[in-house]
């Protein structure tokens, strides 16, 4: 059976062109929707209700049965569905861009059962294109272009086949049912191998162009931030709790390129907002922000406000430089390894406050791709248990305050650091005392306790990382130590695929920061370190995924004319450097032949007699090596012509060429369009004439019927005629 449900030869070409074309037609819709799907934008309901008309539609078509909406019941169904769109408007979906989404995927779904002329075909693939036009608007994700090469793959099918119907639909004259099978077939086959093609080469001119017209960002990721648990978990004032809310995800935040590492070996921190004032429930940070100056490179000088220099780094630092690509979380801030001092980017404006937290102020440019250079502070502990006790008035003003506390808080952190004399010691101890007798948990409690603090500590000795750095912050500060706690992420799983470290909402991280006079802030992170995760087959498969995203955020999604230059002057200086090569390359091969020919001239001067006694024999054997194949056929026609009984034809064919030469110089000239027996009635003399029939006799008997005694008669009768020519 061929596809088109009739035996092998009775089908005719039109009518399996329709049925191609019906196949095509439907595989079209079913890729625009699964496109528009895959966003994630649709609710549940609409994707198994459409997802299910589509299935039994495919199901119609493999079956090859016919399954129409009369058009009256299209009517019907168009009307009770306007009822519909009222109620979905104002009380299911309750916004106008959900409802008319329903409203057209209705339309669809209504026209793919009841298409019956061309405009209804033509109908069915706008809607399909304009389903993949929505979901370009609603993702980001690399997802896309697998489902939007599979789309245009479909389309060119589709229409290829549907100028096909029209053409065969308007011919004149239909092809003959029993002969065209064959045609059909390899009509299906060529569209199969040639489709492809067709879609690469698109797809390849559509990128020429993406990547050389000049290109533009604003705000366009702005779209896609997420609202809700980031933007709260990050900003200036954060609910306890927050922090384990973000750790629930698993999606990626960021990627982080290190440079010059190779193998992951960084295990930083990387800071997101500080909060200093605690009202026993909630963190926020009081203080201001001011911009950051902009250097004349264009990058931004981050220097936190209010610092006068009684602060010094310690002589142990680490410098980095390092890139971060962050997807669209609906934050302004920028996460940045500690301590940072330049940050580069599309921005126009950039604010940090007085706790080194970095923001964004470009509403045109919302974080997503910067670089910055950060030095590491590496503190001896020997040098921290030295330091002093007097702190800066603005330290002991906003790093010092405590709202009302349970008694048995300040209480417990006195006998936790009672064998400790200096501040380094106590918070050290503070931070193992809570890393060794409290468990790790994302379970958030049902109801947020009275007292958050006393109830972890005391009651349910469990929580997350913003639990453990609070209880450890306060308890510091009951100690009068200077603390502040940070809220940002660890570094996350290193992808040795694109060279990145993978950072995702559960890596979200909150730890502590106490003041050192002298030496400033130093981080102590008291939360109790989480299993590692094995990397398995699948996580492995994930890592390629992961690199080919993290190459579409950048390279298409955040593609804008900072990244044209880049690539611009990747592309000069790859081709400056690649003739730089060229030329280099070129004086050398050109200093080797020279070299070469100078000792050669010298060599030859030295014995002039043998090179030149060997120059000729090796000219000679050059000529006769190119000649070899000449002169081996020389000898084949020669060896045939002296024994025409090894190859009648053969020797047939040499002589009567051989015979034709000798008659031309009496004039008699053969044209290539004259037979044999042609040729010998232009010949004007009798003798002549006679001779070269009774040849061209035995000629023919030789060169068709491979007589080789005939062919043995040919030279004798070639000598007759030579002779008679030459009288």
């Amino acid at each position: 059976m061929l596809p088109g449900g009739t035996q092998s030869g009775t089908i005719s070409l039109p009518v399996a062109i329709s049925r191609y074309f019906e196949v095509a037609l439907y595989l079209l819709v079913l890729s625009g929707f699964g496109t528009l799907a895959s966003t994630g934008g649709l609710d549940v309901p609409t994707v198994l209700l459409v997802g299910a008309a589509l299935l039994f539609r495919g199901y119609l078509i493999a079956k090859r049965r016919t399954l129409m909406i009369p058009e009256r019941w299209t009517t019907v169904l168009t009307f009770l569905y306007g009822l519909f769109y009222l109620a979905d408007y104002f009380v299911i979906s309750g916004n106008f861009m959900n409802s008319t989404v329903h409203l057209v995927l209705f339309v669809m779904v209504v026209r793919l059962f009841s298409a019956r002329r061309d405009r209804d075909h033509y109908f069915l693939a706008v809607i399909a294109f304009l389903m993949v036009l929505a979901a370009a608007v609603l993702t980001v994700d690399s997802v896309f272009l697998l489902a939007f090469a599979a789309f245009m793959l479909m389309a060119v099918v589709t229409f290829v086949l549907m100028e096909m119907k029209q053409a065969s639909g308007a011919a004149t004259v239909q092809s003959r049912e029993s002969s065209e099978v064959l045609a059909y077939r390899y009509m299906g086959f060529s569209i199969a191998a040639a489709s492809p093609v067709f879609v690469a080469l698109i797809l390849l001119g559509a990128a020429g162009i993406f990547f050389v017209l000049p290109r533009m960002s604003a705000g366009y990721l702005s779209t896609y931030a997420a609202s809700g648990e980031f933007s709260a978990g990050f900003s200036d004032t954060v609910q306890l709790g927050r922090i384990g809310q973000i750790q629930q995800s698993k999606s990626v935040v960021m990627h982080i390129q290190i440079d010059g590492d190779q193998g992951g070996g960084f295990d930083l921190k990387w800071r997101g907002v500080t909060l200093s004032l605690f009202d026993g429930k909630t963190w926020s940070n009081p203080h201001g922000k001011s911009i950051a100056a902009r250097m004349a490179d264009g990058s931004f000088m981050l220097r936190v406000p209010g610092t006068r220099g009684e602060t010094k780094l310690p002589q142990a630092v680490r410098p980095i430089h390092y890139r971060i690509l962050t997807e669209p979380i609906g934050s302004s801030v920028f996460f940045l390894a500690a301590t940072p001092r330049v940050l580069e980017g599309n921005y126009s404006m950039v604010a940090i406050d007085g706790g080194g937290g970095v923001f964004d102020l470009d509403p045109q440019h919302p974080v997503g791709l910067y670089r910055a250079s950060s030095v590491i502070p590496e503190p001896k502990a020997s040098e921290l248990r030295a330091s002093s006790t007097e702190y800066p008035p603005d330290i002991e003003l906003n790093y010092l305050q405590l709202p009302p506390l349970d008694m048995r808080v300040a209480r417990l952190a006195q006998q936790v650091t009672a064998g400790a004399n200096n501040n380094y010691d106590r918070a050290a101890a503070l931070e193992k005392y809570l890393q060794t007798n409290f468990a790790y948990t994302l379970q958030l409690p049902g109801a947020v306790p009275a007292d958050p603090i006393a109830n972890f500590l005391f009651q349910r000795k469990r929580g997350h990382c913003e639990y453990f750095a609070s209880a450890m912050a306060i308890m510091l500060r009951t100690l009068h130590i200077p603390a502040r706690i940070v809220n940002g992420f660890r570094t996350g799983e290193f992808n040795d695929v694109s060279g990145q470290y993978l950072v995702r909402a559960s890596n979200a991280h909150s730890w502590v920061e106490a003041y050192f006079p002298g030496y400033g802030w130093v981080s102590f992170d008291p939360t109790p370190g989480a299993p590692l995760e094995m990397q398995t087959g699948v996580s492995r498969v994930m890592l390629y995924l992961d690199a080919m995203a993290s190459f579409w955020r950048e390279w298409v999604v955040n593609y804008d004319t900072q990244h044209q230059t880049a690539l611009g002057w990747r592309a000069t200086r790859s081709a400056r450097r690649f003739l730089d090569e060229l030329r280099v390359w070129g004086h050398r091969y050109y200093a080797a032949l020279l070299n070469g020919a100078r000792e050669a001239q010298r060599t030859v001067a030295d014995s002039p007699t043998r090179w030149s006694v060997g120059g000729v024999v090796a000219a000679g054997l050059l000529v006769l090596a190119v000649n070899l194949r000449r002169l081996w056929r020389t000898f084949q026609r020669r060896r045939v012509a002296s024994h025409p009984e090894m190859d009648p034809q053969g020797a047939a064919s040499i002589w009567y060429q051989r015979m034709t030469r000798i008659i031309s110089r009496r004039g008699w000239h053969k044209s290539e369009t004259q037979t044999p027996s042609e040729f010998v009635f232009g010949i004007e003399d009798f003798a002549v004439r006679k001779r070269v029939a009774e040849f061209t006799l035995h000629y023919e008997r030789a060169r068709f019927g491979a007589s080789a005694e005939d062919a043995c008669q040919l030279p004798e009768l070639y000598e007759e005629i030579a002779g008679q020519t030459r009288r």
